[in-house]
């Protein structure tokens, strides 16, 4: 109860700093200064995670090479075929910007924070889910800025630099993983003092890079091109989207002959798309171009995703909680 609580305060905060960014955008002066902070902000926040991460797990986890093949072909293989397959349908419904919205989301690594979370809770393979999700996103740095330069912006922008925005992509967010790693053994003790630093701090970045990306689109007209029609449509669409990712997340793994651990960590790294790795890496790729509208299928997809898999890692936990009582009840 108490995680669906802080699921739910994340997502009202979420639609709040929408609201916000609709109200009282910040523009001209003071939106270049919150975009200085709000890069700080997310660098700082790799570098948590960079020193979060135990070397023994990331050794650990890469040894289990079979289980991160499957993740990254259904992150960067599988999500963006079916993105592209769609294109006939949703490009007439959403609209192009908001169908490049989606690609992007669909070309997206998986996250981080919330893929080691739900493994945990469903009792899951966590060293795995560790590393298959700090891999991800660290590949995705590259991966996605390509996928994003071949499939979107290269048919529009001749003049668009892939190698520039992987250099400032791995500048903002893979030199400060890199350094949490490296100063670990300094930083790590502290973090264990405040246990939710990294976790509250991810939230905040998430909503600051939010409320900015909003503004700018708010100022640009954002409400007059998306209509709430167009926003139950976009919600629909991703439900489906996420519904069939799922399906196939569940029983792949199963037909591979994975071990029930393994299966509940593909199930979370395999189905999720990063927000927070998202959003920053749109405002480097998709300059000049609508960025609220491009974002916005990334951050509803997130929140349906959230809400989802909290309440099968939830159920899943108490199923093998059952399992583990009637095994003990058998050997008495």
């Amino acid at each position: 109860m108490l995680k669906l609580l802080a699921l739910d305060r994340f997502t009202i905060l979420l639609i709040v700093m929408v609201i916000l960014a609709t109200i009282i955008p910040v523009s001209g002066w003071a939106e270049n200064i919150f975009s200085v902070i709000t890069t700080i902000a997310i660098a700082i926040l790799f570098f948590l995670h960079g020193a979060k991460i135990s070397r023994e797990s990331l050794v650990d986890g890469i040894m289990h090479w079979k289980f991160h093949v499957v993740v990254f072909a259904f992150t960067f293989a599988l999500f963006p075929l079916l993105g592209l397959l769609a294109k006939p349908l949703l490009l007439p419904i959403l609209g192009k910007e908001l169908y490049w919205g989606f690609l992007f989301m669909c070309f997206l690594p998986s996250t981080v924070q919330s893929s080691i979370a739900f493994t945990s809770v469903a009792k899951g393979n966590v060293a795995s889910a560790v590393c298959s999700a700090s891999f991800s996103n660290l590949i995705g740095m590259f991966i996605t800025p390509i996928l994003v330069s071949f499939f979107i912006l290269g048919q529009s922008q001749h003049d668009f630099d892939p190698t520039s925005a992987v250099v400032k992509i791995a500048l903002l967010l893979l030199v400060p993983f890199i350094l949490g790693q490296i100063l670990r053994p300094y930083v790590y003790p502290y973090m264990l003092k405040i246990p939710g630093l990294v976790k509250g701090f991810d939230q905040g970045t998430i909503l600051m890079v939010v409320y900015g990306a909003f503004s700018s689109a708010v100022v640009a007209g954002l409400w007059q091109l998306v209509s709430w029609q167009t926003l139950l449509i976009l919600t629909l669409v991703c439900s489906v989207f996420l519904t069939i990712i799922m399906l196939l997340a569940f029983y792949i793994p199963k037909w591979l002959g994975f071990n029930k651990a393994d299966q509940i960590a593909m199930f979370f790294c395999s189905s999720k798309k990063t927000l927070a790795s998202g959003v920053p890496m749109a405002q480097i790729l998709f300059i000049g171009q609508p960025l609220g509208m491009i974002v916005l299928p990334i951050m509803i997809f997130h929140q349906i995703q959230l809400m989802v898999c909290g309440v099968i890692a939830n159920y899943w936990s108490k199923s093998m909680d059952d399992e583990s009582s009637i095994g003990s009840e058998i050997k008495e």
